[in-house]
């Protein structure tokens, strides 16, 4: 969708949802099953709130960071977007 015309803010949000992405997929299959129901519980929450955060940045047209990790997000996936 954004490869027509390159848009840095859609391409900043694509990083920052690919990396919340991961972390949801990591912590369903890997902490829920060796680190337990609880402790998934409590990521997956504060996943949601870095979802949510990131969702009114994308509605403010703002490009907000993810709390603790949004700069990493940035690095790692500079290529993909």
């Amino acid at each position: 969708m954004n490869n027509d015309k390159r848009n840095s803010f859609a391409a900043f949000h694509i990083r920052q949802m690919i990396g919340i992405s991961l972390f949801s997929l990591a912590n369903t299959f890997i902490i829920a099953r060796y680190g337990g129901l609880w402790a998934s519980g409590i990521i997956g929450v504060m996943i949601f709130v870095f979802w949510i955060i990131g969702f009114i940045g994308a509605i403010q047209g703002e490009e907000k960071k993810v709390p603790l990790v949004g700069d990493l997000f940035q690095d790692w996936f500079k290529g993909i977007a």
